[in-house]
């Protein structure tokens, strides 16, 4: 590493997962550390191997094609390896030139994330200076935050001479390199090795062959157009940093490709992109597309950021469910609705998810809104017809559309449900409850409803051993009909769900309070004492909560 390494900006930044100190599953860094931990202690002569690196060499440096990752990784480990070794005592000359020659010399820097990360990467990784995290957008960031946070936490007790081995074993260490001096050939290699190893993203492949038939095939002004790829790879990456844990990236290309192509039939992005790049223009395909690609990903990034703060949106994307909402979201942003505009159509789309969710049909529900999503265009933006569409869905009694109309969704709410479906009910439920007789009551987000919002069975699904316990007789009927039911269920904090496991309904009874519903339950069996919470209160409620969701969506 005594060259600089340059993690490209139209490159994934940071993206290795770092464990909590309570998490018992190993993340990459986890396994990055124990593997040195297992080469000190086998006591083998033999180099640590760090696996195989692809450069392309450009005016002396060393732009990272394949293996930033763990080049990252080594980096930050590194850097938390000599805070800890100068935290002992000064650092010795060999020490001191294994940091210049792989960290840090006079200023010079060995290695350079991407460069949205770079600054923050240096100052807080490298040099130091800056010790708090607040204000870093991205999640790579963070990432970076994590990993060398757990670094310094797991070296912190650590000898002396545990650190020196370690450090030996890095700076003795071997690996395998290519290095290219063009970039067509770089990019081809990528193509080659990962498409025989672990698969990388789709979007990973289809940038690597773009800029592939780029320079294969551009006639003139190939550096230009190769540039703007770059750009808008490294927004795409900068987007994905901010929004991966809502929603796949590989989800987003298939959900451009539908409106590129106005066409929500699309299935296989790789298929179809493959087909283009075939055709008598793939130079203008791969122009054309990138840039809805890029905005796809910057309007995505608005969606579940920004405007994740408007109610509408956000009940959307609390629900989940996303794949049929996408498509004509994007659409929605593209053609600059009004943000009113589009949280109707968020709240339109919230009650056609829920019906889908809920009901579970097989019946395909692409066919029935296919037609509104290819009028709905730059010439057309009226996205009245989508709304009524949703609406006439609910009310159609024609076998081919009735499939999410009013009876089929009072039907799916007889029983029990998924879990998440049903916390997101009891959410709005809530809501509903909190709101009757205020006006201009401002709904609460989910996040803030209660800490940490959990599914409790009020009356618990194992009987409790204690007697009179305050609930029905636990027969067949009671268990299959009312345990698992709307009736039954309530939402409690995590630490409030985890206090209470199968206490007998007159100390649960007790405990209730916080939430209207909790109150409501308390209303319906004042004394419980006098009452239990039997199948026939869990019926009423349920059909209260029935009738709430029937009169709502």
């Amino acid at each position: 590493m005594a060259n600089e390494i340059i993690v490209p900006r139209y490159q994934r930044a940071y993206s290795w997962d770092t464990s909590s100190n309570k998490s018992t599953i190993k993340t990459q860094t986890d396994v990055f550390l124990s593997d040195l931990e297992e080469q000190r202690e086998s006591g083998s002569i033999s180099p640590y191997y760090f696996g195989h690196f692809l450069f392309e060499e450009r005016d002396e440096k060393f732009y990272v094609i394949d293996g930033q990752q763990r080049l990252t990784t080594i980096v930050i480990f590194l850097s938390a390896l000599f805070t800890r070794l100068k935290d002992i005592g000064k650092w010795t000359d060999i020490e001191e030139q294994c940091r210049e020659d792989m960290v840090e010399r006079h200023g010079t820097y060995r290695f350079k994330t991407v460069g949205y990360d770079n600054t923050f990467f240096t100052d807080y990784v490298i040099d130091q200076t800056r010790i708090d995290h607040t204000g870093v957008e991205t999640e790579s960031g963070l990432r970076i935050v994590r990993a060398f946070d757990y670094f310094k936490e797991r070296l912190k007790d650590k000898p002396e001479d545990y650190l020196t081995q370690l450090l030996l074993i890095i700076s003795k260490s071997t690996c395998t390199t290519h290095t290219v001096n063009n970039e067509s050939e770089a990019i081809q290699m990528f193509i080659f090795q990962n498409n025989r190893g672990k698969r990388p993203s789709n979007l990973e492949i289809v940038k690597a062959h773009f800029m592939y038939n780029v320079h294969l095939y551009a006639k003139s002004n190939k550096s230009k157009i190769i540039d703007i790829i770059k750009d808008r790879f490294a927004t795409i990456y900068k987007s994905i940093s901010s929004i991966e844990y809502r929603i796949n990236e590989d989800d987003v290309l298939l959900h451009t490709l539908k409106v590129y192509f106005n066409s929500i039939w699309e299935k296989n992005a790789l298929e179809k992109i493959y087909k283009e790049l075939k055709g008598d223009d793939p130079i203008s395909f791969i122009e054309n597309f990138t840039q809805s690609l890029s905005t796809s990903f910057e309007h995505l990034n608005k969606f579940f950021v920004k405007d994740e703060k408007r109610f509408p949106v956000h009940s959307l994307i609390t629900l989940g469910g996303l794949a049929i909402a996408l498509p004509f979201i994007i659409k929605a942003y593209k053609f600059s609705l009004a943000d009113d505009e589009i949280d109707k159509l968020c709240c339109s789309f919230e009650n056609l998810v829920l019906r889908h969710r809920l009901v579970g049909t097989r019946a395909d529900i692409t066919s029935r809104i296919s037609d509104v999503f290819e009028n709905f265009t730059e010439i057309n933006k009226d996205f009245q017809p989508i709304i009524d569409r949703i609406e006439s869905l609910k009310t159609k009694t024609d076998w081919w559309w009735a499939h999410w109309n009013n009876d089929k969704l009072e039907e799916s709410l007889q029983g029990g449900l998924n879990h998440g479906i049903a916390k997101y009910i009891l959410w709005k439920y809530e809501n509903h409850l909190q709101s009757e007789g205020k006006a201009g009551y401002i709904p609460i987000r989910f996040d803030a409803i209660t800490e940490k919002p959990e599914l409790e069975h009020i009356a618990p699904t194992t009987e409790p051993e204690e007697k009179p316990h305050g609930y029905d007789t636990y027969d067949d009927e009671f268990k299959n009909k009312y345990q698992n039911c709307l009736g039954n269920y309530l939402l409690l904090s995590k630490s409030h769900n985890a206090s209470i496991h199968n206490d007998p309904f007159a100390k649960k009874h007790k405990d209730y309070g916080i939430l209207f519903q909790q109150r409501e339950v308390k209303k319906l069996v004042p004394d419980p004492n006098k009452g239990n919470w039997d199948r026939h209160i869990i019926q009423q409620r349920k059909e209260k909560i029935i009738k709430f969701i029937m009169g709502n969506f």
